[in-house]
């Protein structure tokens, strides 16, 4: 055993076709990302039309969206083009602290259902219940719990012993391929490493699944309109969780061990499922795309004139 200053990453695939076939789709891809959550999170901030809670929650998911992409898919995308791919240690443990933002991410889509929970089930107490300062709270409270979860990985995993070869089958430093190189017993250790992520995921899933029981209980006493209006409220979040927890569960909720397709679900958490939050968004939501139409529609004709 000796000091590790470097992986070796073997990457996404070794077949130099099939890199030059990904090189640009995941390209466009992360520049569709940066664009789509870049425009959200722009209009929401300075369109005064978007200023209730629920657009206030929408430009934070795009920002962390933006982020946690960034964080991922830039040396996933360069590495395609290159022939040895390697990442620092010190670069290996901040892709590890990165996963802080998929964290942040599940805790505040627990923020944005309540936000729906309180319009559809306290509809006159809305405005007063979700204040900016709660809002605010909410988020800072997803800012602090994501950058704990990021920091228990770090203080796990730079303690390790590695031992050589420092090659990691992956095309990023994550968790199980990172384990299964450590020369020490980690069957212990493992599962309180998954545990950190996994229960964050089930955990939240769960409360989420309660909170829609709650909000269909509660639609009971509605008209019919009055549910297909309450139920639009949600149809942009519902997709969007299903997006989330369902590769979150395959990578987390499971042995420690490692799986053929954990490369394509992590290609699909890290560029896929940012670039289609808000498309989703925007797309299922009339108000906010109408809102946008009009918005930049208004910019770019004082943009000609």
């Amino acid at each position: 055993m000796k000091n590790v200053t470097e992986f070796i990453l073997l990457g996404l695939t070794q077949n130099p076709e099939l890199q030059k076939l990904l090189f640009p789709v995941f390209l466009i891809t992360y520049l569709m990302t940066l664009a789509g959550n870049l425009l959200i999170s722009v209009t929401v901030f300075i369109s005064p039309a978007l200023g209730s809670p629920m657009y206030f929650f929408l430009s934070c998911l795009s920002i962390i969206d933006g982020f946690y992409s960034s964080s991922i898919a830039p040396k996933m995308i360069f590495d395609l083009t290159s022939e040895k791919n390697t990442i620092s240690f010190n670069g290996c443990m901040s892709q590890l602290f990165a996963e802080l933002f998929a964290a942040v991410e599940i805790i505040l889509l627990i923020a944005m259902v309540y936000d729906r929970y309180v319009a559809i089930c306290k509809p006159l107490h809305y405005m007063t219940i979700m204040s900016r300062p709660l809002c605010g709270l909410l988020m800072g409270i997803a800012g602090l719990l994501g950058f704990i979860h990021g920091g228990i990985q770090i203080l796990f995993m730079v303690q390790l012993p590695f031992c050589g070869p420092y090659v990691i089958d992956h095309f990023m430093c994550d968790l199980i391929p990172l384990l299964e190189l450590a020369c020490t017993d980690t069957h212990t250790l493992g599962p309180l490493i998954a545990a950190n992520s996994g229960s964050l995921c089930l955990l939240t899933f769960s409360m989420l699944v309660a909170s829609y029981v709650i909000i269909l209980h509660s639609l009971r006493s509605y008209s019919s309109e009055g549910r297909r209006k309450a139920l639009s409220t949600c149809a942009s979040h519902v997709p969007v969780v299903i997006l989330f927890f369902v590769p979150c569960s395959f990578l987390y909720l499971r042995p420690m061990t490692s799986f053929p397709a954990d490369k394509a679900v992590t290609v699909f958490c890290t560029l896929v499922t940012p670039m289609l939050n808000p498309l989703i968004y925007t797309l299922r939501n009339a108000e906010g795309k109408n809102v946008m139409r009009k918005f930049w529609g208004q910019i770019m004709k004082t943009g000609d004139k």
